[in-house]
């Protein structure tokens, strides 16, 4: 069972264990080399990087984070590692040096790890203590939460039995519920990808788990489909909330005078999130996730409120009734192309000082550091032009893993292409608009799915760094919105025909978590490291002890949810 929890002994050969935090071991360095030597490492993580220095090959110990693999080096003399020259030998160096690569799956969180330089010059890595599956956490912390809620299922159920008053004892008139034709699918999609269970449990740090966290640049991690995936919902929902005022009669200025009243409300409360930590003006945040809300909204609102029929026949000819919402959304369609190509002009053909021309980089220890400053190229490069770098995100994760500087993910610039990811959630919805039967409806969506992934699969070679576009959640890359939409399609075609068609299930909780996805949102950033959401006792060393507190926080938000939901309280902006 401590394998579950992660529990080790508190010392090992004399090493204090309990000081390793998560995804940490040992690395006990020794050296029999007769000449001096010098110790490098990489991560893999950290691409095309430089080498770093570790110290000089002597016996001694340092503590080594192990979510990724590692590359080292040895050298026969100390050697400055940071340009392009890191690569290249003179005999006198590689006469006694030693390269060697231990992936991620040899080294263990709280395991020891014996480095030893040879005196014929080899390296070994050998285990001298077996770490710890961190993956064990995740099915323990599985299991007990699915024995908690079916205690709590079961509880509640026998409460009911014996407190309920059958409708004939009690006398009473009741009038069946109408059933509604609204969407839980759409509800669900917003409460599960981004309301409650995803976002609220990766702002919690998701377990510390790498792959949960958002991507150091290139790559797509669980985090990084959060946003995206709401954005999208919000395009879907766009369309059928314009057809339902235009059907009611209400002016199309009076849509778009609406439109504007909830952008500004989105931008202004997410500025108001940044100043959480104190509203100094000198350098506060200027953009940001509700602020990305705001532009796409009202960007998409009002173009498809302008473009909008409000009648619409199915075309007789074969061709045209199969195209027929792309037909309609011809003039949308023309403005997202010219958003795209407007973005890949600027990020491939704008000369940024000092920068290769279309670099797509994070700058810092890239690229074998020869671009140091050029992090996000002509996106940063903008980005910093417009709002001022104090006024940008200080602390993006390229900057831990490349040492890049302040980059913003949700900048200006990046604006262009999260509006024509939300226009993409604007063509689902309008298929829902035109297509009444179920399977024409998932038909589409898993055309355009398919069609979409395999478009931003090849813009990367369908690899992580490689291809003229790779996938970047930070650039918002044009791979990455092609990627995350085809992505959103196909899960809103398996949700609508689980919860919508078949009804095998009925979406709960995360019907009720979409119904008030803003109050979710803003709740949990305010009261991010306030108690009972979150809380720290002890180290905090485990994934398990932080699985436990983020899916304390996501469970507890659920519940405020499911309450809100109960008294029939609803907020949108």
């Amino acid at each position: 069972m401590s394998q579950f929890v992660e529990y080790i002994e508190p010392l090992w050969r004399g090493l204090n264990m309990r000081e390793l935090k998560v995804d940490e071991a040992y690395m006990v360095v020794k050296s029999h080399y007769e000449k001096p030597a010098y110790l490098y490492s990489r991560s893999e993580e950290c691409y095309t990087c430089s080498y770093s220095y570790v110290k000089s090959m002597q016996n001694f110990t340092f503590k080594l984070n192990v979510a990724r693999g590692w590359e080292f080096k040895v050298f026969g003399k100390d050697v400055e590692l940071t340009t392009n020259n890191d690569m290249q030998c003179n005999d006198t160096i590689c006469d006694s040096v030693c390269k060697l690569y231990s992936p991620a799956t040899m080294l263990q969180e709280f395991g020891v790890y014996n480095f030893t330089l040879r005196a014929n010059g080899s390296c070994e890595l050998i285990t001298d203590k077996t770490g710890v599956n961190v993956n064990l956490s995740l099915a323990s912390l599985f299991l007990l939460v699915t024995m908690l809620l079916t205690v709590i299922r079961t509880s509640w159920c026998v409460w009911r039995s014996y407190t309920f008053i059958p409708e004939q004892e009690a006398g009473a008139n009741v009038i069946p519920e109408q059933p509604s034709n609204r969407m839980r699918s759409l509800d669900a999609f917003r409460g599960y990808i981004m309301a409650i269970v995803l976002m609220i449990f990766v702002n919690s740090g998701g377990g510390g788990y790498w792959w949960i966290e958002h991507a150091p640049w290139n790559g797509l991690h669980l985090a990084d489909v959060v946003f995206p995936s709401f954005l999208w919902i919000m395009g879907v929902c766009i369309p059928i909330s314009v057809k339902s005022q235009v059907a009611r009669g209400t002016p199309k200025a009076s849509i778009c005078r609406r439109i504007v009243w909830r952008s500004f409300k989105l931008f202004v409360i997410g500025i108001c999130l940044n100043s959480i930590n104190g509203p100094q003006m000198k350098d506060l945040r200027i953009m940001g996730v509700l602020q990305r809300f705001a532009v796409a909204y009202l960007f998409c609102g009002l173009v498809h409120t302008l473009f909008v029929q409000k009648e619409f026949l199915m075309p007789q000819i074969a061709w045209k009734r199969a195209l027929c919402d792309v037909l309609l959304l011809r003039a949308e369609f023309l403005v997202m192309t010219s958003l795209i190509a407007i973005y890949l002009g600027l990020i491939f053909g704008l000369p940024v000082p000092n920068c290769p021309t279309g670099y797509l980089g994070p700058g810092g220890k890239h690229a074998l550091a020869n671009y140091p400053n050029c992090t996000g190229g002509a996106t940063g490069y903008i980005d910093r032009l417009i709002l001022g770098n104090s006024h940008i995100y200080q602390h993006p994760t390229a900057k831990y893993v490349y040492g890049a500087q302040a980059f913003d993910p949700e900048g200006v610039f990046g604006c262009l292409l999260t509006v024509a990811q939300t226009f993409l959630g604007v063509l689902a919805g309008v298929i829902i608009l035109v297509h009444t039967n179920w399977s024409a409806r998932i038909k589409r969506w898993l055309y355009w799915s398919i069609g979409l992934a395999l478009l931003g699969g090849t813009l990367c070679f369908f690899s992580i760094e490689e291809g003229p576009i790779p996938i970047n959640k930070n650039l918002w890359s044009l791979s990455f919105v092609l990627v995350t939409s085809g992505l959103a399609f196909f899960v809103l075609s398996l949700l609508y025909f689980v919860i919508d068609v078949q009804r095998w299930w009925t979406g709960y909780p995360f019907v009720q978590s979409g119904k008030n996805a803003i109050i979710m949102y803003v709740g949990h950033t305010v009261m991010h490291k306030m108690l009972p959401w979150h809380w720290r006792i002890g180290p905090m060393n485990t994934h398990f002890v932080l699985l436990l507190e983020s899916t304390w926080n996501t469970l507890l938000w659920v519940a405020i949810a499911l309450y809100l939901d109960s008294i029939k309280f609803y907020y949108s902006l």
